[in-house]
Parts: structure tokens; sequence; C-alpha cells
């Protein structure tokens, strides 16, 4: 790969609308400087202007509720059904046509089509319905025949290629069947970007095209929420019966608002079963009686619509004809974008050869009509062994490039271009992994791809900046890998009794069990559930931690004392570590680790992946005077008491740290006026409550105590984590020659935010262990922890160093994120 040029420096045809690109962006999006956004088919990015315009207008007019009668409600139906034409004339149709029921989303609408559709179930005296749907489709496309199934209707899914080779004929007399059929397609595939054909429309419903052979008369729902975020669709032309849509795919604003375009041939047929508030002309509430108003979308529009997202849309469109002229010229400019680095990127080659990734595409890219700004990879190591999509997303994050891994929300598309077997879907799932998760490569073949997309204000230095990026990263496997899983180690407890409140004064601020940095013994052990807690006989007692022979892997090698280094605690999530040579433990790992976090003003946990200064918070923990103590240059020193404040005047709240749920409570206005100054963004800090019954409760997945729960602070993973210096130094050496200033042992471990550092003779030997007891204390070996990318980041200055984990991908191979520590429970 080295020495690949990028020599192109004219934008490629058909980019640019013709004017300032960089203009606009500069004025419509300045949220983005220093960002790569490539994740469009995700959810498009919406201007300053439209939201300009939109809040003026509700500044300007009073909008009521639409099933009223008075003034303002008058004024909010009448916008409505403007906007309802607006959209008709986007899609090249009008009211006579077509109508406009709007929904929550696309997959709402999905949802409306399942339930309305006039189904001949099986069973019946007449031939029974079908629905078929395209592999290539949406989850929620699948999950139609959920409904179908309840309605006793057989789905059938067609593969592309069927539908493609095949001519299928309906003949006449069958033609005259009545039964309804249903074939599902996308106009688009969320996938790949291939383009289907549109003519499959007409050719389907006139007979000439049939998913299966089958008598009786075919509708089609073409799916078109991917297809219209960057192509023009002229439903005068293509008359599909029904077009789901989602509107944030074109406009970026609103979400959480579609649409179900219903051709009106068949809306005398749809069926419905339940009535929300404004869709009735008339009914009784003691009688089985009910009439339906008489417009098709107010009948199916159950209760009162979004109608000040539905008020947007008319700013949407005005806004992005301003800017681009139009959606044709939208398709030119992004198919150019995909077009340019489609071709550069599959030239990409190794020294030996080798391509540099795997592009997953039905076309070469050369025509904006069968294929749109979707581009599906993985990236190859020089072997051809594929690079798991999560690491590849993980390292585009620290050059700030936003990308989408996984499946996509499409199954079937994953399996026909990755080659995944629907025997394989089911043992992945025994093995863990489900849709969404970062488990990448299983008995090493991926799960998933990287996918990058294009939207209308992409430019050509996006796409520069991601081939570059592909260019300069080292995802290839060194000569002499590093033969470890990891070397940062999960450590956990089982809960110790606690009776709520830590402890009342500073003399019995300890369990009787401490962790110590004294030289280790051998001390044979077996694992314990449970330490009991004691009063501290003495706060100068020292008791002597062990590693018992258990917990030593028979191969020790020369049998040298393995010790206790370093303890560290980070009494504050994301936030500097506090150093001590021995510590009490509490029921959720070390006493007061991780009890505090800094939230912004949604109550969203801000780490160091966002704010990397965070490191340059200093919380010291003083338990005589039981005080955290906050510092940061530049800053008045604050202080925050370790009484638990859960009285009437705290402000209890329920936030989320890595999926897990935690009761906090907020820690009052003067910290949070100190960090938001500090961060320069609003901010507040929350503590985790102490009611034991709301801890975060973490499952143990690995040996046999698996079904065991264990109660965690504001972790990510895991009570306690260790790293190993001899571990480290190993890694350190490998990585040195590929940076230019080699690091300091001492920074790179404060990297790795272990809470305990032990010294043992072997380097990795801690992966074989299963027990670790330090005094009275016995660990469990949980498995290795996941280290993402705040590794990057130099803890004492908080600067990125992207490539500390490009390193580490190198020396780790294909298990760059599973690096230096290993998880512990007690």
């Amino acid at each position: 790969m080295a020495g690949q040029p990028l020599s192109c420096r004219a934008s490629p045809g058909g980019y640019g609308y013709g004017g300032d690109l960089g203009g606009l962006r500069e004025r419509e999006f300045p949220r983005l400087r220093g960002i790569t956004y490539l994740d469009h088919a995700g959810a498009t990015l919406f201007p300053d202007s439209l939201l300009k315009a939109f809040t003026e207008d509700l500044r300007n007019n009073v909008y009521g509720n639409p099933h009223s009668q008075n003034i303002s409600s008058k004024l909010t139906y009448d916008t409505i059904e403007h906007v309802r034409y607006r959209i008709l004339q986007h899609f090249g149709t009008t009211s006579e046509n077509y109508t406009v029921i709007f929904t929550s989303g696309c997959t709402a609408a999905l949802k409306l089509v399942a339930e309305a559709f006039p189904w001949m179930p099986e069973g019946s005296k007449q031939p029974s319905s079908r629905f078929c749907y395209l592999t290539d489709s949406h989850t929620s496309v699948v999950g139609m025949r959920g409904i179908t199934a309840l309605m006793n209707v057989l789905s059938v899914p067609v593969k592309p290629k069927e539908l493609l080779s095949e001519k299928n004929w309906l003949p006449a007399e069958e033609q005259n069947c009545t039964t309804p059929h249903l074939f599902s397609y996308p106009a688009q595939s969320n996938f790949s970007g291939t383009k289907y054909p549109l003519s499959w429309i007409q050719d389907i419903k006139s007979g000439k095209l049939c998913p299966i052979k089958m008598p009786g008369k075919w509708f089609v729902l073409l799916d078109a929420a991917s297809y219209v975020s960057c192509s023009p669709l002229d439903l005068g032309v293509h008359q599909a019966d029904f077009i789901p849509i989602s509107f944030y795919k074109i406009f970026g604003f609103p979400t959480g608002l579609g649409a179900l375009l219903v051709n009106n041939r068949i809306a005398p047929l749809l069926r419905k079963t339940y009535f929300g508030g404004g869709t009735a002309a008339a009914y009784l509430t003691g009688a089985d009686f009910y009439f339906p108003k008489k417009s098709m979308a107010e009948r199916f529009e159950d209760g009162t619509v979004s109608f000040l997202d539905i008020i947007a849309l008319k700013h949407g469109f005005d806004v992005l004809e301003k800017l681009t002229g139009g959606m044709e010229k939208i398709k030119q400019h992004t198919f150019a974008l995909a077009h340019y680095t489609y071709n550069v990127l599959s030239t990409l080659k190794y020294a030996n050869g080798a391509p540099v990734v795997r592009i997953y595409s039905d076309t070469d890219f050369s025509n904006p009509d069968v294929q749109g700004p979707i581009i599906n990879f993985n990236v190859l190591d020089e072997n051809g062994e594929v690079i798991g999509f999560s690491q590849v997303e993980k390292m585009a994050s620290l050059h700030n490039i936003h990308v989408r891994t996984g499946c996509f929300c499409n199954t079937g598309a994953c399996q026909m271009h990755l080659g995944i077997s629907d025997e394989d879907i089911q043992r992945n799932l025994q093995a863990g992994h489900v849709c969404g998760d970062d488990i990448d490569i299983i008995d090493g073949r991926p799960t998933g791809s990287v996918r990058i997309s294009f939207g209308y204000m992409s430019s050509f230095e996006d796409a520069q900046t991601f081939l570059k990026f592909i260019v300069a990263t080292r995802f290839s496997k060194s000569d002499t890998e590093i033969p470890f899983q990891s070397s940062v180690t999960k450590l956990t407890t089982e809960p110790v009794p606690d009776d709520g409140t830590y402890f009342k004064n500073a003399d019995k601020l300890s369990p009787r069990t401490h962790i110590s940095d004294r030289e280790l013994g051998n001390n044979s052990s077996v694992t314990v559930k449970t330490v009991d807690w004691q009063p501290a006989e003495s706060e100068s007692e020292s008791i002597r931690a062990t590693i018992s022979e258990t917990a030593v892997p028979t191969c020790r090698g020369d049998g040298n004392p393995i010790t206790v280094t370093n303890i560290f605690l980070y009494p504050i999530k994301s936030c500097s570590a506090f150093e001590v040579t021995e510590w009490p433990v509490g029921n959720q790992g070390l006493l007061y680790d991780r009890n505090w976090m800094v939230v912004n003003q949604n109550g969203v946990c801000l780490t160091q992946k966002q704010e990397p200064r965070l490191c340059l918070v200093n919380p010291s923990i003083d338990l005589k005077q039981k005080i955290m103590v906050i510092q940061a240059e530049g800053m008045d020193t604050i202080s925050v008491s370790l009484e638990e404040n859960t009285g009437k005047e705290a402000v209890i709240c329920e936030s989320k740290v890595c999926s897990h749920r935690v009761k906090t409570y907020d820690c009052g206005e003067k910290t949070a006026g100190w960090f938001s100054m500090f961060l320069g963004r609003p901010c507040r800090l929350i503590r985790q409550c102490p009611d034991k019954k709301n801890s975060m409760q973490h499952k143990n997945t690995k040996g046999p105590t698996c079904a065991t729960s264990i109660s965690l602070s504001l972790v990510n993973e895991a009570q306690y984590l260790l790293i190993n210096v001899a571990s480290i130094l190993r890694l350190k050496e490998h990585i040195s020659a590929r940076l230019e200033e080699p690091l300091e042992m001492e920074e790179l471990i404060r990297r790795f935010r272990a809470n305990i550092v032990i010294s043992a003779p072997e380097s990795f030997e801690e992966e074989e262990w299963a027990e670790i007891s330090i005094g009275a204390l016995r660990f469990q070996v949980v498995g290795p922890c996941s280290r993402c990318q705040i590794i990057c980041i130099d803890q004492q200055s908080g600067e990125r160093n992207k490539e500390v984990l490009q390193s580490l991908s190198a020396a780790r191979g294909r298990k760059t994120l599973r690096t230096c520590c290993s998880k512990l429970k007690d």
C-alpha cells in the first residue's frame, strides 16, 4: 500500500453544483469542520438555514391542533395540506393519483401496508395471497412477514438474481384471478447502493414479470427510503402502489417523520380495524358502529399528526432546492464522489500485489442510474484476510471519519455478499453475536462490513480524507505478531455485605481487606464468593497481599516473586488517575472508583473520546476529611463531599453507561459551573446513587459462574482492570520502532487506565490465570478487556496520537481492540 498515489486533483465530473461547495459547507455546515461524515445513508445532515427558516416560521405564527376549528388550527390544517401537495410535486405526481399518509417513519409505513393490504388467507375458496420480498431488503420489510403470518398468508423471499435472470410471464387466464399479491423491493439497496430497475414496477403489475408463478393480481411496494435521499423519483412514470419514505434521509431534519404514498387505485381496497382520534366521521361507544372519514389520509392517520415537524418539511424542500438546484443535481454530485472513491479504492494494493479492500458491489460504478452513492467493503491484510469492521471503525474515529459498520439492517444482502449461510447466522448468534454489536470476526470469517455513503453536501476533500486514511493506516499484520489475546485483564468481585452507607468515620473507612503494593509471596487459596466486612483494627495495620499458586501458571519460570507495583482509582469516570499505596475495597471494586461522571446538558456521559481534556482533571480522595478534591490547571480547587446526598433536595436521574442503566444524582451548580468553564461546554457532575438495589448489575459471561450478576460502579465492563508491567514492556518494544517519539513506560501504563498494576516474571502469563488473591481478597479473572481509542490520548496533555492504536493494530493483527488489560471480579 506504500507509495499508492492520490494524484487526482481536479474534482470528478458532475461534482459541486457548478458553484462554491466550500462556501456552502462553511455557511450551512460549520459543525463539519474537522469532521469527515460518511454515513449519509444512515442519516444525512440538515443545513443551518433549514433550522433558521423553520424556527422563524414558528416564532411568527401560531399553529394549533389541526383537529380544531379555530383560526390557528385552520392555519395548521391548511399548511399540512400544502405540504402534502409539495411532497407529491417533489415526486412528480398529484393528489389525483396518490395520497400522502403521514407516519412516524418508513418502518411505520411498511407496518401500515402489512396491516391494511387486502390479503386473501390460506383456506379460503379462491387462491390465497402471497407476500414476496427481495432478499436484499431492509429488516423492516422482512418484518412484514410477521403480520402476514398472523393473517395466514405465506411469505416468499426472492433473490435478486432470480428476478433479473428470469422473465416469467403470467398467462392471461391467471391474470384474470382477483387474488391480491404484494411484491416489495428496494429502489436502492441500503447495503451496496445497487439500484434495482424501476421498470419492474410496471412489468410486475402487468404480469410481464412474476416474482413467483401464482395466479392473481400483483401490487408493488417500492421501498424508496434509501433511493430518494440522493435520487429523483418520478411517480408519474413509475407508478408503484405503495412508496414508504423517511424524510430525515432527505433533509436531515425532522427525524421521526415519514410518509406512505398510496396509489389511489388501490386505496379503496385497503382495510383498517383500529380507529384513532381524527379518523372517525362518527362512532358509538355502546354499539359496534364506526364510520370512517372520507379522506384516505385522515382515515389512516390515527391521532394528531406531528404537525410542527410536517411544517418543517416545507422549509426542507425550499432550502434543498435553493442550495443544490434539485435532486438530479444531487444524484450527479454524489455519484461523482462515489465513482471517484470506488476507482481509487479498488486499485489500492499492498507491496505483494494483494488488494487492500474487498468491495461488495453488483456494479462497476459507471452509471448513476444503476448505482447509488454507497460503497460497502471490508479491509484486508496483505494475506487477504479480513480486518474486522470494528477495528476499522475505531481507527477511522481517530481520524474523525464517521462510517457505518455491521450488516446495516439488511441481513439478506450481508449473507449474499459475504457468503454467510443461514447456519452461520444461527451459529454466530449462539457465539454471542447479535445485530449492532462489535463482534466482527467469528472463526476467522467476517460477520459484517464497512459502509461509506455520500450526501449532497459531501465534498471531494471528504473522499480524499477517507482514501488517505485507508492508505496511511497500517492495518496489515507485522512480521512477528505478539502472541497474546490481551494484556488488560478484567477482574471482578462478588458483592460484599453493605449497609448502604459506606462508613461513618475515617477510622472505619475500609473493610478488613486492603489491596497493598507490597511484595507478593505464594499462598494457596481458592475462590470465595464474599469477603466479610470487619472494622479496621488500626490505620497503621498493613495486610500482606499475595497471589495464590492456583492463580499462577505451572510454567512460571524461575519462580521470581510477583508484586503489585501500582494501585490506581479513577473517582471521576474518564478523568485523571488517583494513585494510592493501599486502599479499601467496596462492593463494586475499589472504594469510590468511578463513582462520579461528567455528563453533557442532555445527561449523556462524556468520556475522553468526546472530551480528551477530561484527563487533565485531577480528582483525589481525602478519607479523613471525607471529601473529593478536584483540581485542574488554571482553575480554582473545588471539593465534593463523600457523604451521600440522596435527600429530598437531591435531583435523582437515570443515566446510561455502556448500555447499563444506573441511578445517579446531581452534584450541584458549583461543580457544574466548574466543569462547564474548564471544558468550554455546558456539563454537570453526577454521582451514582448508593442504593444497592439500584446498582448496575452486569452478568459475568465467562466460566462456570456465568449466571451470576456483579455490582458495578460507573465502569464499562468490570470491577477491576489489571495490567502486567512485563506485558506492557513487550508491547512497548514492539511499537517503539513505529513511533517518532517512543513512549515512556509510565505514560504507556497510564494510558491503559488499569486499577492494579503487577510485575510478573513473564509477559502475558496473566492471561492464563483463573484466580488471583491479594491478601484476603480473592479475584476471579473474567477475561480480556476491549480497549478503545482512549489509549491514543496522552494522559498528561490530552493530546491524541493515532499512531499508538495503529501500532497496536500492527502488533496484534486482527485482535487489535483486545489490548493489555484483564478484567477481574472478586
